[in-house]
């Protein structure tokens, strides 16, 4: 039986540790500061973005990969791993072309026979990099793509994710804010609590007085979210603060039983559309 192998872009800010146990592609969108260009988590690491950010005149943009990098990507495989299918995981089309790209490289081997689902994750950073690591276990397990698909779509479902930023001002410029624009304003020191709804597009849930009364507030809505629900993987998205990270995880720990935990990184790319201080917290219930 050939095993499924798992592709995914560098937006699911999966830590290298883990693709690289599970065998995990990661394709890398662009930064660009100026005329510079970096590839995400390759040519710039989260600590240098972070460091360098709040010092640019000019805000960096980003770009996904073209459909002709897909297709070298998954021709790539297909010649390592002949008849193998593929399942490769993208970014919410609802904040990017990425997943539109890769749908575009899929279509251009049609003829060589290629066995590549493209799955639309509807999220955003380890909001679906969690569901590429279980596709990543899974696929290393010898489990096939209808099985591994139906585990991650479940996954999808029951996940409950929040994300705290410093300031909307990076989410509006980079045109990723949608429903959340009704929340801006130049109130002192208020701190948006945001999350990703059914469709994959950023929503405000509210603005708090404070981050340390808006961390307290997102341990409140993930309770409100999981009624009865004691036991749960956890994972922190930081912006190269990892002390920041461990702090949530340590007052999360007062309300629920961590089982798996993951502190991650939130690359350049994702970073450059929230900015420093951000924090996401991602959670899936354990029965």
């Amino acid at each position: 039986m050939n095993r499924t192998v798992i592709v995914t872009d560098s937006t699911s800010d999966i830590p290298p540790s883990l693709a690289e146990a599970y065998g995990i592609e990661v394709v890398p969108l662009t930064l660009m500061f100026g005329e510079q260009a970096f590839r995400d988590n390759l040519d710039m690491t989260p600590e240098q973005f972070y460091e360098r950010l709040p010092r640019s005149q000019q805000l960096p943009t980003t770009s996904q990969p073209s459909p002709v990098e897909y297709m070298n990507v998954y021709r790539s495989i297909m010649e390592r791993y002949p008849d193998s299918p593929v399942l490769s995981f993208h970014i919410s089309s609802g904040l990017s072309g990425t997943y539109q790209s890769a749908v575009l490289a899929k279509s251009m081997l049609e003829e060589e026979g290629n066995h590549i689902t493209v799955v639309d994750s509807l999220s955003a950073s380890y909001g679906f990099g969690f569901m590429v690591v279980a596709a990543g276990r899974m696929a290393a397990e010898g489990k096939g793509p209808a099985e591994i698909l139906d585990v991650v779509e479940k996954l999808r479902q029951s996940r409950k994710l929040y994300f705290l930023v410093d300031t909307l001002e990076y989410l509006q410029k980079g045109g990723r804010i949608g429903k959340a624009s009704a929340f801006l304003g130049t109130l002192l020191n208020i701190k948006p609590i945001l999350s990703i709804d059914d469709e994959g597009i950023i929503y405000a849930v509210e603005k708090v007085r404070g981050r340390k009364k808006a961390v307290a507030r997102m341990i409140e809505l993930f309770k409100n979210d999981l009624p009865g629900i004691h036991k749960i993987n956890v994972a922190v998205g930081h912006t190269a603060e990892p002390a920041y990270g461990e702090e949530f995880l340590n007052e999360l720990a007062g309300h629920f039983t961590l089982q798996e935990k993951v502190l991650t990184n939130i690359g350049p790319v994702v970073g450059s559309h929230v900015g420093n201080g951000t924090l996401a917290v991602f959670i899936g219930p354990r029965k």
